[in-house]
């Protein structure tokens, strides 16, 4: 088939493919099951694919750059306004082909399995840090119930067996073996949080881009194996430093009309 760009909308198991040739007519747009996602594109002569930037995004840019196709992603809000009529598979995958034809756009870079691994390491920790903020907080808040009142931070949680040991401050029976559970899954929580750190500081060990970027005042071992999870290890994708700030949401949001600017706060926090 003479094919020059495909869009292709994601999903868990159906794909959309809407293919078009060089002159921009449509060649084919059918749906795909996973198991045929390969075998299609395998059969293509090396083209251009475009792909919103979503789960499973970078595994089959991947996979499809593998075949020798040249795969982009960008952001699903750069996409939107390439849908035409009301939004379907069948839609979503012609604006996406429409959009990554685009000379203008902006695309997202394809992260390695590297990156994308410490990336969960943060994600998960992150998730368990949280788990166990909500559970220190949900103990704090039974123990005030009953008068007894635990300052805030996770290290005064050690507080916790002694009071429960304490027969003369009123708890009940059953409120004690409820804290002490909960106290124990806090501290399994604890456990885990560590456990991933340790595999976080080792990954930066291996990693000398991240060693380097340690070595900058104010810079750590999360904020730097982070930094490279998400923008790797070169930072080709980024022109300059205001693009790579652009991008991590370190300048002002704009609400500018009529001649008038005017910047609010940092678009997001780091």
């Amino acid at each position: 088939m003479d094919i020059s760009a495909v869009g292709v909308d994601l999903a868990k198991h159906v794909f959309q493919i809407h293919a078009i040739d060089r002159h921009g007519h449509l060649v084919s747009c059918k749906r795909l099951s996973r198991a045929q996602m390969p075998a299609f594109f395998a059969r293509l002569c090396p083209c251009l694919i475009g792909m919103e930037a979503c789960g499973s995004a970078h595994y089959w840019a991947r996979t499809l750059e593998s075949m020798g196709h040249t795969v982009k992603l960008m952001a699903p809000r750069y996409v939107k306004p390439y849908v035409k009529t009301n939004k379907n598979d069948r839609n979503d995958a012609e604006a996406i082909c429409e959009a990554v034809q685009r000379p203008n756009m902006r695309f997202v870079a394809i992260k390695s399995i590297e990156q994308q691994s410490i990336l969960h390491l943060h994600v998960s920790r992150q998730l368990l840090v949280k788990m166990r903020t909500q559970f220190s907080n949900h103990l704090r808040g039974l123990l005030g119930e009953y008068g007894l009142i635990l300052p805030q931070g996770i290290a005064h949680l050690a507080d916790v067996p002694a009071l429960l040991e304490d027969a003369t401050n009123g708890l009940p029976g059953v409120l004690r073996q409820l804290l002490m559970e909960m106290l124990d899954h806090v501290r399994q929580l604890e456990h885990k949080i560590t456990t991933i750190e340790a595999q976080i500081r080792q990954w930066h060990r291996n990693c000398e881009a991240s060693q380097r970027l340690a070595e900058i005042p104010g810079v750590g071992l999360l904020t730097a194996t982070a930094l490279i999870g998400n923008i790797g290890a070169d930072a080709q994708a980024f022109d300059s430093g205001r693009h790579l700030a652009a991008y991590l949401g370190l300048v002002p949001r704009q609400h500018s009309s009529g001649g008038k600017q005017r910047l609010t706060h940092i678009s997001k926090s780091v």
